[in-house]
């Protein structure tokens, strides 16, 4: 019996490990200015990624709140009380970690608050729209909110969204770009700018966006790989082969940047490296579109080296005649 209790206990353990490793925790403590901590603040966290994904909560009597069980991404995280003006914040998970925040919450008129309570009406319908994939009712929703409040950058972003999958382009830039001004130091801003002004073919511009994405998540793989297909766009190429190799070493096996490490070798005449990273391509990714290309270019190195080795030969049997 004490047997089978420890086995119980044991699987127990490894479960909440496991279930732990693949997660990560946000927590936090929320004041006024005058440092007292706030009871009952609503704390709304939702995923950038999908606006669907919305948890909500409250702080305790000393102003503490704690989520467990959240996937590693970026979240849209609003601290709201009656009587405060909320604030929100863009904060990123990790995998077996406790993000840790601090919110000072300031004093708002009573006209303001219920102004600012029927945009965050308009924006959670807008993300709802969103989800329903109704991009341009979701885009009429979150222009509601903003003609209420200018002030949350997640308005902006959001309808930047919802622009973008609407094919609005020039739209969608001018939302980003709104919300960035509000919010500089966020990582989903900087990369949504990248990587729609790259699709319009502005490397030069979504260089400096893919850039700064890398210097506030320098550990995001993606950021890297952004970079670096932005530089090779534009012929910087020992810029592009330092961002692809930061791709890998926090990634593995992100096959698509093995494919460009590989082919800015063989301009650099490295056919070694060349040779090793498309062979890493191809192991990850057998059936990629580009398999092909690789193959032949592998196909030509391989003879090349074969090539290299019997002309050394030949310049040896020369030396020793």
């Amino acid at each position: 019996m004490i047997r089978k209790c420890m086995v119980f206990l044991l699987l127990i353990s490894l479960f909440t490990i496991n279930g732990w490793s693949q997660h990560g925790k946000l927590e936090g403590v929320i004041t006024d200015k005058e440092g007292n901590p706030l009871e009952k603040v609503t704390v709304t966290i939702i995923s950038v990624k999908s606006s669907g994904n919305k948890l909500e909560l409250k702080t305790n009597k000393e102003g503490k709140f704690s989520q467990i069980g959240l996937w590693p991404e970026y979240y849209h995280v609003s601290f709201k009380k009656s009587g405060f003006m909320p604030i929100s914040r863009e904060v990123r998970v990790r995998i077996a970690e406790a993000t840790k925040v601090e919110i000072t919450l300031e004093k708002a008129q009573e006209m303001m608050e219920r102004n600012l309570s029927a945009a965050d009406k308009l924006f959670l319908k807008g993300n709802k729209l969103y989800v329903e994939q109704k991009y341009e009712e979701a885009a009429q929703a979150y222009e509601g909110a903003l003609e209420l409040s200018q002030s949350q950058w997640g308005y902006y972003f959001n309808l930047g969204l919802a622009y973008k999958k609407s094919e609005k382009k020039e739209e969608a830039i001018a939302s980003f770009k709104k919300a960035l001004e509000l919010n500089p130091e966020s990582y989903s801003i900087n990369k949504e700018l990248g990587q729609i002004l790259a699709k319009e073919g502005n490397f030069e511009e979504a260089k400096n966006y893919f850039q700064r994405a890398t210097e506030i998540s320098d550990d995001d793989p993606d950021a890297f790989y952004n970079l670096g297909v932005c530089l090779t766009n534009l012929g910087a190429s020992e810029g592009a082969l330092s961002s692809f190799l930061k791709t890998v070493g926090l990634k593995d096996d992100y096959a698509d940047a093995y494919y460009h490490i590989g082919t800015i070798y063989i301009s650099q005449n490295n056919v070694g490296e060349a040779v090793r990273n498309l062979e890493r391509f191809l192991e990850l990714v057998p059936e990629h579109e580009k398999a092909n290309i690789a193959k032949q270019l592998l196909d030509y190195l391989k003879k090349q080296q074969i090539a290299d080795i019997i002309e050394k030969r030949k310049e040896r049997r020369k030396g020793k005649k």
